[in-house]
């Protein structure tokens, strides 16, 4: 017989309160990326197979390079928050969760700045 309390079987079980906030992140990174993803395409189709001072002179232009670094931001962010749920969701061991959402982490947040510093990098050599 255990002479815990309801309160102290559940404590540690229940919710994290963390789950609205990471349903809104993910859902304003979903609206936001559909006007990025738009003014991304077309430069960025622009200067596909052109040569390289074409790309230079396409992102020299500010409004380019930014809507770039907002592109990558955004789009390596709302991966990061599905694959977490994915992870979440399915990866039934508790260290190997860990590892993977740790990894996760490190993951989008290395590529994403890959991305801007190449940008930032192609933006200001010209």
């Amino acid at each position: 017989m255990s002479y815990r309390t309801d309160r102290q079987r559940v404590a540690g079980l229940g919710s994290a309160k963390d789950g609205v906030h990471h349903f809104w992140t993910q859902r304003i990174t979903a609206v936001a990326l559909l006007p990025l993803v738009l003014l991304f395409v077309f430069p960025f189709a622009r200067s596909l197979g052109s040569d390289y001072q074409t790309v230079v002179a396409t992102y020299s232009n500010p409004f380019n390079a930014i809507v770039a670094i907002l592109f990558i931001l955004v789009a390596f962010r709302h991966l990061q928050l599905g694959l977490q749920v994915i992870i979440e969701d399915y990866v039934s061991s508790k260290p190997a969760r860990t590892a993977a959402l740790i990894a996760n982490v490190l993951l989008s947040w290395a590529f994403a700045l890959a991305g801007v510093f190449a940008v930032a990098k192609i933006a200001f050599t010209a």
